[in-house]
């Protein structure tokens, strides 16, 4: 995370309602630029909420969105500068790697006549300089992930939002994908805002975590002061004893 903490996003007394029922209930919170902040909670806590009323897929009903301090919460997802990544990937199957990644692009004006080149550049950097003939069936499900962050981050968005990512990935592929956001994030200094249930995965890679439960925002804070400060009982339960948990599933496998 920067270490100058200049602060990119606020969010101010976010809610959210479905059918009258609270999704997001008066939240609020900062992000910085190029922080990893991860939403940990469990399903339906309200974290997917949030990330939809971030990038402009749901309404907010109450609150405030500004990013750079400019208001964006009425704004259309086209002019918030943020990208997002779902968990299918959403990648288009009739076209290439390549015109997958180069697609987002020709349809600006600013960008169309290079497209084609920027989309090569993230590509290799991305390590799928390969592959950029290739239609997305024929590509592994992490493959199919790398191609989604590209397409997102080729528009050097100030923000990319990750919904659950990994979920539909084996062990190994998630690992190296935890590894590879890690050195996106440094390299591109992109801010990341990441959604999971997983809390291992949370604490593996964030600068901070954003616990979640029933439509509120519990704590935030490092993943080091969330351990040695629960803000309450369901911290502790849902986050560390958790945690612990899958710990002491793995230490019975490692010899002294």
């Amino acid at each position: 995370m920067s270490t100058m903490q200049t602060k990119l996003l606020e969010v101010r007394n976010l809610t959210h309602r479905f059918d009258q029922k609270l999704a997001l209930d008066n939240v609020s919170f900062d992000v910085y630029d190029g922080e990893f902040l991860a939403i940990l909670g469990p399903s339906g806590c309200g974290k997917t909420t949030i990330l939809r009323t971030l990038i402009g897929l749901l309404d907010v009903d109450e609150g405030k969105v500004s990013i750079d301090g400019r208001d964006i919460t009425y704004a259309p997802p086209s002019s918030r500068n943020m990208g997002i990544v779902f968990q299918n990937y959403a990648l288009f199957e009739n076209m290439t790697v390549l015109k997958n990644v180069q697609y987002a692009l020709k349809m600006k004006k600013e960008t169309r006549a290079d497209s084609e080149e920027k989309a090569m550049a993230m590509l290799k950097a991305m390590g799928l300089t390969e592959h950029a003939k290739k239609k997305p069936s024929m590509l592994s499900g992490g493959q199919q992930q790398r191609v989604a962050i590209a397409r997102t981050l080729v528009l050097r968005p100030r923000i990319i939002l990750f919904d659950e990512p990994m979920s539909a990935l084996d062990v190994e592929t998630r690992l190296a994908l935890r590894a590879e956001l890690k050195r996106i994030q440094k390299e591109f200094g992109t801010t990341m805002i990441y959604i999971t249930h997983d809390q291992e995965e949370a604490f593996a890679m964030a600068d901070r975590i954003m616990v979640m439960d029933e439509a509120k925002l519990i704590q935030i804070d490092t993943p080091m002061n969330i351990i040695e400060h629960p803000a309450n009982d369901y911290v502790q339960r849902f986050v560390l004893d958790n945690l612990q948990i899958k710990v002491d599933s793995l230490t019975k496998y490692i010899k002294a």
